[in-house]
């Protein structure tokens, strides 16, 4: 491998992986990276476990590896022939969440992608999922990639929380948007900023259901809230040289508009962020990048921050 930067390409056989193959090599071209394809299949792991005792099992394990690592050499191939430097292994490591992480400390790429799709209930319940592991703990940029087409002008959403809300650090939002401008600038993109927040719609209401109902100044409070909402977002979007239009500010669910925007500027990549921290509320819940992760129809880019 060269002295350029990497990115990590996790290719599993049920999560599109010429898909992901293939904006592989789009964001490498872009920025002059390196490539390490890692081939992960959860179906055939246990034959590759060193418990099993049985000769006949352990070659067919052999197989199957050895079989994968031509599959991951097939489609490194097309990469190579376009002057890409790549490098392929199969992970035979499990949980595969933790194989990947493992991989991540050593490598230290400069982005991780992985393909994904709809996750059922029963997976985001349990956090038995590798998308929702990486989400928490992966320490670099996190690229889950959707079976989409990036445009020749790509609209980049930078969905930030200017006003910090859900104790989120105001050193987020600048990560987000430098991420954002940082790819595309490299495909001459546009960045949209994107804000939503929770209106006031409701608090009359579940006032009036009180013994004694409670007159609340809602229209007042709202249009208080939403100047200052307005106020934040105009100085991130004034710090970072993003024009005025470019700047939206949506009262309501963030899992309802994030995808609803998205759809209507036909944005290619989301970009968003996610803490570096634990506990029990945060395990129940989960961040905004997990609630709106299979409502996307395009492909999210989830970037670090610590508290």
């Amino acid at each position: 491998m060269s002295d350029k930067q990497t990115i990590l390409v996790i290719l599993e056989p049920d999560n599109h992986p010429y898909d992901v193959v293939e904006r592989a090599g789009w964001l490498a071209e872009l920025n002059d990276f390196d490539i390490s394809l890692l081939w992960c299949n959860a179906e055939t792991s246990p034959l590759g476990f060193p418990f099993l005792v049985s000769n006949e099992a352990r070659e067919i394990g052999q197989e199957i590896l050895a079989a994968q690592s031509e599959i991951v050499d097939y489609l490194a191939k097309p990469l190579r022939e376009r002057g890409l430097t790549v490098t392929t292994k199969v992970l035979e490591e499990r949980p595969i969440s933790d194989g990947i992480l493992a991989v991540v400390q050593d490598l230290k790429p400069a982005y991780l992608l992985k393909g994904t799709q709809y996750h059922a209930a029963a997976e985001r319940s349990i956090f038995v999922d590798t998308d929702w592991q990486l989400i928490r703990s992966c320490p670099c940029p996190l690229w889950l990639i959707k079976p989409t087409l990036i445009g020749e002008k790509p609209v980049i959403i930078a969905a930030v929380d200017p006003v910090h809300s859900h104790d989120k650090p105001a050193a987020l939002d600048q990560v987000i948007v430098e991420q954002a401008k940082k790819v595309a600038s490299k495909d001459n993109g546009d960045v949209h900023l994107l804000h939503t927040y929770q209106w006031m719609t409701g608090v009359g209401s579940a006032a009036t259901k009180t013994f004694k109902p409670i007159k609340v100044p809602v229209t007042d409070i709202e249009q208080r809230v939403r100047k200052e909402h307005q106020e934040r977002l105009n100085e991130l979007a004034k710090a970072n040289d993003i024009d005025a239009k470019h700047v939206h500010l949506l009262p309501g669910d963030a899992r309802e508009l994030i995808p609803a925007f998205v759809r209507q500027q036909k944005a290619s990549l989301v970009v968003m962020g996610a803490l570096a921290r634990w506990g029990l509320k945060r395990a129940i819940i989960g961040s905004t990048a997990e609630r709106v992760l299979d409502h996307l129809p395009c492909d999210i880019l989830i970037v670090r921050g610590e508290n």
